[in-house]
């Protein structure tokens, strides 16, 4: 038996990989995991519409001459060999395919101390030669690449640097305005991806990443800030590695303004962000997907469970090489499936109840949910609330009348609208809090047909538990203090 070396031609290998299904903004975060790994803490991107590059430019601890053609060379790491636990890489190849998916020039220079080299491929060179034809570039050819003057101002770091973009602008009329266009794709993107670097996180080396000397600002998917309705962490162990899994209930759109609710829904709103948002090494991978254990319903579109993988356990979540699919395996599923029924039943009594907190179930609401058999569910306006105590005075025919109106009321509720409105994630104006001073004004109104402080005392009481009184302690609090 003889066993014969077979190498991939490299034409027909680099052009294939070109394929794999990069787009321009996860080509760039994969190239800034390799950033991260090297200890950056800035990052700078630039975009140029004139004879068009983009370069990525970081502080990270650069390279010699023997990691600088390792970096270069494909399959330049075994997926299965054991990394560091801040290792962004996996395969070997993002470096590589994510630029190379954009442009046919990819050249990075890196500096260490005074020692500034670099390294090019060239497909149309690879064409050519019909090999590896890597070239090592002399100071000549560096000193003429854009943006080196930006590195050599480092101590150390390296610039990435894609040009002939041949992807990227194939069919642009206007590629100064194409690149606008990439730019702000590449900002929101990145911003999602590494919010969790951005923002700092406790335990994370904090970066800064900027695009055209404009800083990229961090968005956290959690609103963890905003949201007090967090629940506990659970960790999942497999094969002694932690798995941890973070429930978030998101506040009611009603107590969210319009650029947070862009920022979390952005153009396919709320409901189609919903679901697991799994990181690797605190880097988001995957993002809104419940992987088929449920659907994305109305009701739970406030929903998000973050949850943190370590890298040691890629080959159980298939990770692909672009790092955009994560597929839980069996064990994970299981415990997941448990968290999902509590959280979606926490995000429909968040969304039934306006973000507000109602435990008590003596509450006295302004309507009523009736439960008719064989028709379904009808709201009705509740004839037993204190509001209507004051109406006992009117005679018979305006009782008919006012009974009337209200009938109206309830079987013309323009639900169609309603429903269109909330599933746009549109903002009900009527769910904002009545101001105190408009609630004082009805309390005290309420409290002139009382005939003493007994009687006072006791009404307070009855509004304390009825809407919309009940959202206003303080006020009935204060009335209190003043009758007695």
């Amino acid at each position: 038996m003889n066993i014969i070396s077979v190498p991939p031609f490299a034409p027909v290998l680099m052009e294939s990989t070109r394929s794999i299904g990069y787009s321009i903004e996860t080509a760039i975060a994969d190239i800034i995991d390799n950033s991260i790994a090297a200890k950056a803490t800035n990052i700078d991107i630039a975009f140029f519409p004139i004879n068009p590059y983009i370069s990525i430019l970081d502080d990270g601890h650069g390279m010699d001459q023997d990691s600088l053609i390792n970096a270069m060379r494909y399959g330049s790491k075994n997926p299965t060999a054991t990394r560091g636990t801040k290792d962004l890489g996996r395969f070997g190849l993002g470096l590589k395919t994510a630029a190379l998916s954009q442009c046919k020039k990819l050249t990075v220079v890196t500096k260490v101390g005074s020692s500034l080299l670099g390294a090019q491929w060239d497909l149309d060179l690879v064409i050519n030669t019909g090999e590896w034809s890597l070239k090592l570039l002399d100071l000549d050819d560096v000193s003429e690449l854009p943006q080196v003057s930006q590195l050599m101002l480092l101590k150390a770091g390296t610039l990435v640097i894609m040009q002939d973009l041949d992807r990227l602008i194939l069919g642009e009329k206007n590629i100064e305005l194409s690149m606008g266009k990439y730019m702000d794709t590449v900002r929101n993107h990145l911003s999602l991806v590494f919010h969790r670097y951005i923002s700092g996180e406790k335990g994370l080396k904090k970066i800064k990443i900027s695009i055209n000397n404009l800083k990229v600002e961090a968005n956290d998917p959690f609103l963890v800030e905003k949201s007090n309705q967090i629940m506990e962490e659970e960790v999942i162990n497999i094969e002694g590695k932690k798995v941890t899994v973070s429930p978030f209930i998101l506040p009611h759109i009603s107590n969210l303004t319009q650029l947070e609710l862009e920022q979390l829904g952005g153009k396919d709103g709320l409901r189609k962000k919903q679901g697991f948002y799994i990181y690797r090494n605190k880097r988001l991978l995957v993002s809104g997907t419940w992987f088929n254990m449920m659907r994305q319903d109305e009701m739970s579109k406030l929903a998000r469970v973050r949850v943190d993988i370590p890298n040691s356990l890629d080959y159980l979540w298939t990770l692909d090489i672009k790092k955009s699919m994560a597929i839980p395996p069996e064990v994970v599923k299981k415990n997941l499936s448990i968290v999902i029924e509590r959280l979606a039943d926490r995000s429909k009594r968040t969304w039934t109840y306006r973000g507000k907190k109602e435990t008590n179930d003596s509450n006295i609401h302004m309507w009523n949910r009736i439960i008719t058999r064989g028709k379904g569910v009808f709201y009705e306006i509740n004839r037993d609330h204190l509001l209507f105590d004051g109406l006992e005075n009117l005679n018979k025919s305006e009782k008919q009348s006012l009974n009337h109106l209200i009938r109206q009321i309830e079987t013309n509720l323009p639900l169609n609208q309603l429903y269109v409105d909330l599933t746009n994630d549109e903002q009900i104006t009527n769910t904002e809090n009545i101001m105190d001073a408009e609630i004082l004004k009805m309390l005290k109104h309420i409290l002139s047909g009382c005939k003493d402080k007994r009687e006072k005392n006791e009404m307070l009481g009855r509004l304390s538990i009825s809407d919309p009184f009940n959202q206003h302690p303080e006020v009935i609090k204060r009335l209190m203090q003043e009758v007695n």
